[in-house]
């Protein structure tokens, strides 16, 4: 070991450059933090007599590398948990730590929350079983969990059962995506096809109630990929047996059940496990009546076959930029603060079923705790993938909600649409509608008879010819992206990353959001606007 020199004037020479070192960052640190305010209160002031570019004093505030120092954190929370952030898994927690952890450090006048629920526990006692019957003659299918030499395996949050005889099965038309296909299917097993417009969370709702007896999903063998049997994830709540097929096995039943001559046989057992927490996360501005909530949301949670960058890292960084931009405004001088309180939530296990918001509706429901009760809630913005490489300005269509959803919610939800459509046009961006179909976060309000809506730029739907064409006449060819390709070719895949970002499109969807937050903040009759009756 090499002797160290301690004499007096090499000490005074290291304690002055400890010291040095210690002015230059904290000079920097208060620069940095120097400028960021000069930023909010220059624009202030700019905008206190006039307005600005974007028309929104809380939209001028969003700065696409804001939002991308998020996603670069919630990336290597994701490269140092096994590639994802999925609910009951180490990316989970350390996503809900961060933006605790961020809300509760560097912004001091936002009052933060966690909010733990539970989630149903399981596992496979077993390898399930499946024998079929086609004319006459058996065949037990082989099970593995390595899917390439499966021909079928386990859905996620798959009830348990026994058959104790062969049931016929039925092949269910347009890809199980509506209500008219699960007519008439009482007693039998399902066979459904992948694809189509919606998830496979989706059909298991569709079918919950038709009486089927069980679901087997089969790939579409459109591609290689897609020969094997796929990873189905239900919803928490589903209430029937599933497995899924690989594309040879489910294309067999579909023939025979053509004729009527396809009848199967299952049986899955499962070992009940003890529950596990995860947690909605909930900031509340100091400011405004707590009777009269605006709540903002978006999931925080990933699939498991990746990190999830956009589906929702996008929305989850777009929430955090949006609650810290807000209370950075309150602290200036002459912004308007609004007369209602802002709640901005971020909520778990969206992705098994819009638990984290369900859980949250469902609480206030009951709830006689002045702020937390449903008559509390006035509206709900939701931003869910926020920044899709091959994107449209996606607006949810009020007009296009699920029938039964309560008619108080629909006024509200509508004047949403327009206001931001209206900002969109005036800001010679193109939009588009989407569906207000409740595969969102949105959806436990909109049935709670909540005004609901948002922006969103879009996940598996296919981008048409007209859409590239109008796209490319107004932002040029560099952001109109591609025709016939889907909104995000990496919704739910191992490849959604940062590089999966768009960011010009992400930056202006979330100006857009902004304003519409604004927009409802500082109306003066809020409630009015959105309940006329």
């Amino acid at each position: 070991m090499a002797s160290i020199d301690l004499s007096p004037r090499t000490m005074f020479v290291f304690l002055c450059t400890i010291c040095l070192f210690g002015v230059i960052t904290l000079a920097l640190a208060a620069a940095t933090l120097g400028t960021i305010n000069k930023r909010f209160d220059s624009l202030t002031v700019t905008t206190s007599t006039t307005q600005t570019k974007l028309n929104s004093p809380l939209a001028e505030t969003i700065r696409i590398d804001d939002l991308v120092n998020h996603l670069r954190q919630l990336q290597r929370i994701a490269n140092e948990s096994n590639g994802n952030r999925a609910i009951n898994t180490r990316g989970f927690n350390a996503t809900v730590d961060y933006i605790y952890n961020y809300l509760q450090n560097q912004i001091g006048t936002l009052q933060v929350t966690r909010r733990t629920f539970t989630i149903r526990n399981f596992a496979l006692a077993k390898n399930p079983i499946l024998l079929s019957k086609i004319e006459g003659t058996e065949k037990n299918y082989t099970y593995s969990t390595t899917l390439a030499r499966s021909e079928f395996t386990y859905a996620n949050y798959s009830t348990a059962t026994k058959f104790t005889d062969y049931v016929r099965v039925v092949s269910i038309p347009n890809f199980g995506c509506s209500e008219d296909a699960w007519k008439n299917v009482s007693g039998l097993v399902a066979l459904i096809k992948a694809g189509g417009k919606c998830t496979y969370a989706e059909k298991g709702m569709l079918a919950a109630d038709s009486g089927i007896q069980a679901l087997l999903f089969y790939s579409d063998g459109e591609t290689s990929s897609n020969l094997a049997p796929v990873n189905v994830r239900l919803r928490h709540t589903n209430k029937l047996p599933a497995l899924a097929l690989s594309y040879t096995a489910g294309e067999a039943l579909a023939t025979a059940a053509s004729m009527g001559t396809a009848f199967v046989k299952l049986e899955i057992e499962l070992e009940n496990m003890p529950p596990f927490p995860v947690d909605n996360v909930c900031a509340d501005t100091p400011h405004g009546d707590a009777t009269q909530t605006i709540v903002v949301g978006s999931h925080s949670d990933s699939v498991p076959a990746g990190p999830g960058i956009n589906d929702n890292g996008s929305g989850t960084a777009a929430n955090l930029v949006l609650a810290a931009n807000l209370a950075r405004l309150y602290q200036t001088s002459n912004y308007k603060k609004y007369k209602y309180r802002v709640r901005f939530c971020w909520w778990a296990a969206e992705e098994i079923g819009l638990a984290g918001s369900s859980d949250y509706v469902d609480k206030a429901k009951v709830s006689t705790e002045p702020g937390e009760r449903r008559a509390d809630i006035l509206v709900n913005l939701n931003f869910d993938m926020a920044g899709s490489p091959n994107f449209i300005f996606g607006i949810y269509d009020a007009k296009t909600a699920l029938n039964g959803t309560p008619v108080e919610a629909l006024p509200g939800s509508q004047k949403i649409t327009e206001l931001y459509r209206d900002w969109f046009i005036g800001q010679n961006l193109p939009w588009d509608y989407r569906d207000f179909n409740g595969r969102s976060d949105y959806g436990p309000f909109l049935a709670a008879g909540i005004a609901a809506g948002g922006v969103a730029t879009g996940s598996d739907a296919v981008k048409s010819a007209a859409q590239r064409d109008k796209y490319r006449q107004s932002i040029g060819e560099e952001n109109a992206g591609f025709a016939g390709a889907i909104l995000d070719p990496c919704y739910h895949l191992s490849c959604d990353t940062l590089v999966n970002i768009h960011l010009y499109g992400y930056e202006k969807l979330v100006q857009a959001a902004a304003y519409g937050l604004e927009y409802l903040g500082q109306r003066d009759d809020l409630k009015t606007w959105l309940y006329p009756q």
